[in-house]
């Protein structure tokens, strides 16, 4: 007798479990994939402009990690995979943009003439003196990244290198988040004995090995992430059914029952085994009842909302420099309007291969930070009116677009908020002591494709561990 599981969410981790849950189970398993929107990719998507695919979700992913690329390879495209060139990033920081520094890690300095270029002096000099304070010890306890720093090198460093570079992750507000889930070399090297940040950062950073090329720190599909979700499908061997929320899940003598669908007229869909791969608000729901403990856990988790914005300028444009730029909170127009926008990304010059039919220079901006929600509120046509004029303030260029795209991401991205890691910890805990279910995504264990593949990936080896242990008893009888 085949069994049957459903995986709850058509995002990338569930993706990866349902691929999964195929290999392990083979051929006479039946996998249902239940999406509550309609289309498959959650934060993954990818769009047309400008007549090529073009990633409006996440448009990377971390090369050194290795859950991507082994992926890829099981799916036989490899080769779609390329790397970024070799412009450098920039931001901008009181008042002008500069090349965002070396030396750092995740925007920490690991010394003051590494951040002097985008620092005041009197910043300079604190990150300097940082070391003849009394000693960081965190006693293995979680701290905010905001706090902790702004305690030891200032805020200049929190505002305009540290929340610039994790808003581009978490969209996110630093004093908030937890150094441990967000930062985890650097709270490690404290853990390991590093009595000062500075010198933290210092023994994180990889030493410089100059007769060897450098490895790319980014990779994405040629063709957008769209391949990658396709094959995925593919070779999980399932129909989806999108369209369809699943309003309640309930713990049966012999399995699970899932409820989806309008609540009018409900369909019940009986499973052995049950994938939540949703985001944490979903998963709270739907485990309320059967695992509490993890539902009250995961209701801790926030999210943030987000709008990127695609545009398309005409092929005699000229682009800075640069990958793109990040933008440090407060910052101004010279006539002392807000920036709207968090971030550009130059993607034709990031990624060279990225160029519209008619030779179109391709610009991605992000809007959004956690807990600004008034420039969310704005229709299409607003935002993109302030993503321009922040994008010319920024580059002079304010040609119009030949072509444009505006997504908004409600609600998509979980904050790792100080204790996250316990959280996590204490929600898989209660999860796994429920034989036949498992939970994934980005509220776990990092924001990042690779990590959500990760989650998907484990999720599925748990509900096959339990399944087969079930078949054992079974045949055992």
């Amino acid at each position: 007798m085949s069994n049957r599981i459903v995986v709850v969410g058509g995002g990338i981790a569930g993706l990866a479990a349902a691929h999964r849950l195929r290999v392990e189970l083979g051929p006479d398993a039946e996998i249902v994939l239940v999406e509550q929107s309609d289309r498959l990719g959650g934060k993954l998507r990818t769009v047309e402009l400008a007549g090529i695919r073009y990633d409006v979700g996440s448009e990377a992913f971390l090369a050194r990690r290795p859950e991507v690329r082994q992926l890829a390879e099981e799916l036989g495209i490899t080769e779609e995979i390329v790397h970024p060139g070799k412009a450098s990033a920039t931001v901008r920081a009181g008042g002008r943009t500069c090349r965002l520094p070396g030396g750092t890690v995740m925007g920490v300095p690991a010394s003051a003439e590494a951040v002097q270029d985008v620092l005041s002096p009197a910043s300079v000099a604190a990150v300097r003196a940082e070391a003849d304070l009394p000693p960081v010890r965190l006693d293995g306890a979680d701290a905010s990244v905001g706090e902790l720093l702004r305690g030891r090198v200032g805020d200049e460093v929190v505002d305009r290198l540290v929340e610039p570079l994790l808003g581009g992750v978490y969209a996110g507000n630093a004093d908030m988040l937890g150094l441990r889930a967000t930062i985890p070399a650097l709270a490690a090297a404290l853990d390991a004995g590093a009595e000062s940040i500075t010198s933290a950062a210092a023994s994180v950073l990889p030493a410089p090995k100059p007769a060897a090329a450098p490895q790319p720190v980014f990779g994405a599909f040629r063709l957008g992430y769209r391949e990658l979700i396709d094959r995925l499908l593919i070779a999980a061997d399932v129909r989806p059914r999108l369209g369809l929320p699943v309003r309640a899940l309930v713990r049966t003598g012999s399995g699970w029952r899932l409820e989806i669908g309008a609540a009018p007229s409900p369909e019940f869909l009986d499973a052995d085994a049950v994938v939540l791969a949703v985001p944490a608000p979903a998963a709270r729901r739907l485990l309320a009842d059967v695992v509490p403990v993890a539902a009250a856990k995961l209701s801790e988790v926030q999210l943030a909302s987000m709008i990127v914005v695609g545009l398309a300028l005409p092929s005699d444009a000229q682009l800075p420099d640069a990958s793109g730029v990040l933008i440090a909170r407060g910052e101004r127009h010279a006539d002392g309007t807000p920036f709207t926008a968090k971030a550009f990304t130059f993607s034709s010059n990031k990624w060279p291969h990225l160029r519209g039919t008619g030779g179109e220079l391709l610009v991605r901006g992000s809007v959004g930070r956690f807990g600004e929600t008034a420039d969310l509120q704005l229709d299409d046509a607003e935002v993109l009116r302030r993503v321009r004029a922040d994008f010319a303030e920024l580059t002079g260029i304010s040609a119009a677009p030949v072509d444009s795209v505006a997504v908004r991401w409600g609600g998509g991205v979980p904050q790792y908020g100080v204790g996250h890691l316990d959280l996590v910890a204490d929600v898989e805990r209660a999860v796994a002591e429920v034989p036949g279910l498992a939970v994934a995504g980005a509220a776990l264990h990092g924001v990042g494709v690779p990590a959500c593949i990760a989650t998907g990936t484990a999720a599925a080896t748990e509900v096959t561990r339990d399944l087969l242990q079930v078949g054992r008893r079974e045949v055992g009888r």
